[in-house]
C-alpha cells in the first residue's frame, strides 16, 4: 500500500515496570498483538522530526493549541542504502482527534523531496496526494531536520476493533548531531529507568473493561510527547549552562 492514513484519539500514560508486567495479562484476554511484534518480540522505530531553525512547530505544540502538525521521517529497521524503504509522515491534531497520513519513499527519494522537493519518479496516484500535501507544509515551513529519536516498542490492537491499538514504548532514545536514518541507533535515554510510556488509540471511546482497570489500578492520563519532552530537557540543560557561566 502507498499510502496510509490514521485518524483516531490518542491518550498518553506513563507506567512503571510492575504496572506494566500486570496490564499485559489483562490486556491479552481482549488484544492481540501487533503482527511487527514477532514472536512476542518488541520491534524498533526511529524517527527524524523536522523543525524550524527556532523551534517553532515544537514551541507551538507544548502551548496546547487546537490546532498542531509535525513532520517526521521514519522507519522500522536502520536503513542499509539510500534505496531502504522509509516513511514520511505528517501528523496533524484538530482539537482531540489526531489525523496521520503516510507516504512510502525508499530514502535517497525522501531526501530529494524533503531538500530540494523534487519528487519521486512515477509516483502512483496516492502518494503523490500525500506528497502533495507534504509539499504544502515544506513551502509554508522551513524545516530542516531537528531532532532524533528512537525506541521500542510492543503494540496490541482490538480482538474485535482493528482501530482501537495500545502501544508500550521503552528504551526511547533521542540526539541533536548526526540526523540521519543511516546514522545508526545511539544518543541520551528520554525516560527514567523502569518508565514506560503506554498510548491507548482509539477512534471512539475508552472500552469500559479498560477505563475501569486503569481507574482501579490508578493508572492516570498525561499529557507527553516524545519531541517535546526532548525538547524540554534540553531547554533545561541549556538554561542552567548559563546560569552557571553568568554566576562565574
Amino acid at each position: 500500500m502507498a499510502i496510509t492514513s490514521f485518524k483516531r484519539h490518542e491518550k498518553k500514560f506513563l507506567i512503571n515496570e510492575v504496572q506494566y508486567a500486570k496490564i499485559l495479562p489483562v490486556l491479552g484476554q481482549y488484544m492481540h498483538l501487533d503482527e511487527f511484534c514477532q514472536n512476542g518480540q518488541e520491534y524498533s522505530i526511529y524517527n527524524i522530526y523536522y523543525d524550524t531553525d527556532d523551534s517553532s512547530l515544537i514551541r507551538h505544540s507544548l502551548t496546547r493549541p487546537y490546532y498542531k502538525e509535525k513532520l517526521r521521517l521514519r522507519t522500522y529497521c536502520i536503513p542499509g542504502s539510500l534505496n531502504s524503504q522509509v516513511f514520511l509522515e505528517l501528523k496533524k491534531k484538530i482539537g482531540g482527534t489526531v489525523n496521520k497520513r503516510r507516504a512510502v519513499l525508499n530514502l535517497g527519494e525522501a531526501y530529494k523531496f524533503l531538500e530540494c522537493g523534487i519528487y519521486p519518479e512515477n509516483p502512483d496516484y496516492m502518494n503523490r496526494q500525500v506528497l502533495s500535501e507534504i509539499n504544502f507544509f515544506l513551502k509554508h515551513y522551513d524545516v530542516k531536520p531537528a531532532c532524533y529519536i528512537s525506541f521500542k516498542r510492543i503494540a496490541l490492537f482490538g480482538q474485535q476493533d482493528n482501530d482501537f491499538r495500545i502501544t508500550f514504548d521503552h528504551n526511547i532514545i533521542t540526539r541533536r548531531e548526526e540526523l540521519g536514518l543511516e546514522k545508526g541507533c545511539y544518543g541520551e535515554e528520554l525516560l527514567e529507568p523502569g518508565q514506560v510510556l503506554m498510548e491507548v488509540k482509539v477512534s471512539g471511546g475508552f472500552p469500559l473493561w479498560l477505563a475501569n482497570y486503569l481507574s482501579e489500578n490508578q493508572i492516570y492520563r498525561i499529557k507527553f510527547s516524545k519531541y517535546g519532552q526532548e525538547y524540554t530537557r534540553g531547554l533545561m540543560k541549556r538554561e542552567t549552562a548559563c546560569c552557571l557561566q553568568t554566576a562565574v
